[in-house]
């Protein structure tokens, strides 16, 4: 091992005993037109792209060792790529809940600085072939090289660090901004992680991450007849000239948003924008020991464990539904109907046609309403289509599978048909009873609503087993939330079906049990409630709306409701104030809004014709005052969901926040931030989940 390789004191002082172990492996490439070979570096963890590539402490010092025998054979250049459709994603969080002390977190970052700058500091020429994925680390790994060259089938690329609680730790706040400048680094680091943005390979290459764009067909002889052409000077890379005069005012505006946004509940975005400041004079040595300081601080802190519970509820639980029924059950759906052709409905048609590609049918009172959610339907579709996210081809197909017609007859041989008519009981009982006269006995009839029970839907219809609640989330394109809920009556193959569907809509899917409104709404119309509660006892407006920054929620409590809409919010607590009269009140505030039809916000501002409706008391609350009573009523409400079995367990209601709401990833869950708080104690008198999960070890 050469003098700059990490000492096997540090590694074992951080040894992961669950790590998988990605292996660098050597080999040497003829390259045509070269006197000497190349010396490609493969990362290869041994499991397909579904496990894909990371580094921990092993992996690390696996990749120390490949770059020594590599260089040790005076190759023409040195070549990092990864496995097929990952070239490697990061560090190996598995080690991180295992970090418990700011040493061994500072360690972490200085074992892959050491590594990584073995590639930097080479004077052979480095060259990253970044095939697939590349996260974290790993694009980090790819920005120590001299040379990038980037497959257009590589899925994602992305520095989301500070969604974890995290910075980029290995290189990535120095590097990025000083190679393609401090606006897109700024935007790449902080901006793109709070809002769950990638890079596609295109944008990689024209923001100058990537020097090339090459086809996944034949991408590693393309890199490496590209790298040749570059070592043999027949090729000139050429970058931009970083401009540093705006440096200063970029972050001064990025800080002001943060502010604004989060209101300092999110100290790695804070962390970034310090190390983003430094890179712009300090030495790359400076820089990255400034990293290291950065990484052990948020190693150690409670936002990072809850950010891990956040994503490992995201990346496994999700993915493998609690309480899915065996999805052999699952029956073929060969055409999908739609009633309604509302808004809702023509979001629905659009997405189950893009993923489903089988006919989709949608219907409504009249044939002007038909059209115009048909015309909808193509609007969308022309607009994928310019954005080039379909060829003509596709867009084509998309449109000829989804019609419309004023007679349900068109149902019959659908094989799943679901309802977004208005959310009245009545009427979604009206509606399966004419589908039941057309639709065969096994076709799965879903309802979209957001509170109503789903067994009183049925409950007159010869075969209730085969309905099922299926619950969305606006917009329906973006939100990846979707409640199952499961009636009294519906049968496992329906449920099935349901999950089955679900998957392939790309929707993570939460079982939900047939209570009033569900998870999420339930959880928001209470906590809502309580800022309805304190307007109505005479808080100011802008108090209320500004009592939850604290916790850095993606937006304040006025924003959301007009998200919702009034109208629906007012529906949604009426069906809980009835459920449950003693904790769900009827704002009469709220049904002012609701009627008036105004919005609530105008340029961030509460609306003045709307602050004029209200009818207040003269108790206000402090915004202290406020925030408690709003996470009081969350902790009391979560254990009675859980006493009566709404959903398996706890972090199914975290998981239904996180992807139906926005809760944020640095808050852990919506349980373990009121377990961390002592709210859930003090309020229930015990915890949500066992001591130590999503906090710091004992």
């Amino acid at each position: 091992m050469s003098d700059t390789s990490p000492s096997n004191a540090a590694t074992a002082a951080i040894h992961n005993p669950n790590e998988v172990v990605t292996k660098a492996l050597v080999r040497l490439v003829n390259v045509p037109g070269l006197d000497r070979p190349a010396a490609l570096i493969t990362l290869d963890n041994g499991f397909d792209h579904k496990k894909p590539n990371s580094l921990g402490p092993a992996g690390l010092v696996s990749l120390d060792n490949a770059i020594t025998e590599a260089l040790a054979a005076e190759p023409a250049f040195v070549a990092v790529t990864g496995k097929p459709y990952i070239f490697c994603v990061g560090a190996d969080l598995t080690g991180m809940p295992l970090i418990n002390t700011r040493e061994q977190a500072l360690e972490i970052g200085r074992l892959g600085h050491r590594v990584y700058a073995r590639l930097k500091d080479s004077a052979v020429p480095t060259f990253a072939f970044v095939n697939g994925a590349a996260l974290g680390g790993g694009l980090e790994l790819a920005l120590h090289c001299h040379y990038r060259t980037v497959s257009g089938g590589a899925a994602a690329l992305a520095l989301p660090e500070v969604s974890l609680g995290l910075v980029p730790g290995w290189g990535g706040t120095q590097l990025l901004p000083n190679l393609i400048g401090i606006p897109m680094a700024a935007q790449i680091i902080i901006q793109n992680p709070l809002t769950q943005k990638t890079l596609k390979p295109k944008q990689a290459a024209e923001f100058g991450i990537a020097d090339i764009l090459l086809e996944p067909a034949d991408f590693l002889e393309r890199s490496l007849e590209w790298a040749a052409g570059v070592v043999k000077g027949e090729i000139t890379v050429s970058r931009p000239e970083v401009d540093k005069d705006m440096w200063d005012g970029v972050l001064y505006f990025a800080k002001q948003q943060l502010d604004q946004r989060l209101h300092g509940a999110v100290p790695s975005a804070n962390r970034a924008l310090e190390l983003l400041g430094l890179a712009k004079e300090a030495s790359f040595a400076d820089g990255t020991a400034a990293e290291d300081e950065a990484l052990a601080d948020l190693l150690m802190s409670e936002e990072l464990r809850s950010s891990l519970y956040s994503f490992d509820l995201v990346q496994r639980r999700a993915k493998k539904p609690v309480g899915a029924p065996d999805k052999a059950l699952a029956r073929t759906v060969t055409k999908v109907g739609i009633v309604g052709a509302g808004l809702m409905a023509s979001q629905l048609a659009l997405l189950f046609a893009r993923r489903l590609q089988v006919p989709v049918v949608l219907t409504d009172l009249d044939q002007a309403r038909v059209d115009a959610g048909v015309a909808y339907v193509h609007k969308e579709i022309d607009k994928l289509l310019g954005k080039g996210r379909l060829d003509e081809g596709t867009a084509a197909k998309l449109r000829g599978l989804v019609t419309g017609s004023v007679d349900k007859s068109v149902f019959a041989d659908a094989s799943f048909v679901i309802e977004a008519v208005f959310e009245d009981l009545k009427v979604k009982k009206q509606v399966w009873a004419e589908l039941e006269q057309i639709v065969s006995p096994e076709t799965v009839l879903a309802t979209n609503t957001s509170s109503l029970s789903v067994t009183a839907m049925a409950a007159d219809l010869k075969h209730p087993e085969r309905v099922v609640g299926f619950h969305f989330f606006n917009p329906v394109a973006v939100l990846p939330l979707l409640e199952i809920v499961r009636g009294e009556q519906t049968d496992d193959a329906s449920l099935a079906t349901a999950f089955a569907i679900g998957k392939q809509l790309r929707k993570s899917c939460v079982l939900v049990s047939d209570a009033p409104a569900f998870v999420v709404n339930r959880l928001l119309t209470r906590f809502l409630g309580e800022i309805f509660a304190a307007v109505d006892a005479g808080t100011p407006l802008a108090v209320a709306d500004s009592a939850l920054d604290p916790l850095g929620l993606p937006m304040r409590p006025l924003a959301l409701l007009q998200l919702v809409g009034p109208a629906i919010a007012y529906h949604v607590g009426g069906t809980l104030h009835g459920a449950f009269p003693d904790r769900f009140g009827v704002s009469e505030n709220l049904k002012r809004i609701a009627e008036a039809g105004k919005p609530i916000m105008v340029d961030d501002e509460v609306n003045p014709e709307v602050a004029a409706l209200l009818e207040v008391g003269d108790q206000p609350l402090t915004a202290e005052q406020v925030r408690q009573r709003a996470l009081d009523a969350l902790a009391q409400e979560v254990r009675l969901m859980l006493d009566e079995g709404v959903v398996a367990e706890a972090q199914d209601i975290d998981l239904c926040m996180i992807l139906g709401a926005g809760w944020p990833f640095h808050l852990g869950g919506v349980t373990p931030y009121l377990d961390r708080t002592g709210t859930a104690e003090r309020v229930t008198g015990q915890r949500f989940l066992p001591q130590g999960v999503a906090s710091l070890p004992a």
